[in-house]
């Protein structure tokens, strides 16, 4: 039995759907627990994978990569890469103020063609 299955056999991401009558975002958790699921990995695998991929420090590949500057395209997926925004000028909302706001880059994801053709079925 995997340790995300409830008592009665249905699984925690299930049983969480029908106690909110209907269909929810996907957390962390109930990410990890239908990979443990669908691979049949135990539950503390499916979390050290899941962290792998997606953690924001040192250990998440994902982000490693984008802190290096480079993309990472998983092919029907989409791509991960990072994009720089330009310095500008903005105003501070509670006095008027103008404020000079400087360039940085941050994280985006586009959708490859097989994800987004499947989400339009």
């Amino acid at each position: 039995m995997n340790p995300f299955d409830t008592p009665w056999g249905e699984s925690y991401v299930d049983a969480r759907r029908s106690a909110k009558g209907g269909e929810t975002n996907m957390n962390k958790t109930e990410l990890i627990a239908t990979v443990a699921r669908k691979t049949g990995l135990s539950a503390r695998e499916a979390r050290a994978a899941v962290e792998t991929l997606f953690s924001p420090g040192k250990e998440g590949l994902i982000a490693a990569a984008l802190m290096s500057g480079k993309k990472v395209q998983i092919t029907g997926f989409g791509t991960f890469e990072t994009r720089k925004r330009k310095a500008r000028e903005g105003r501070n909302p509670q006095t008027g103020e103008r404020i000079k706001i400087a360039a940085s880059r941050f994280p985006a994801f586009h959708a490859g063609k097989a994800l987004k053709d499947r989400i339009k079925k």
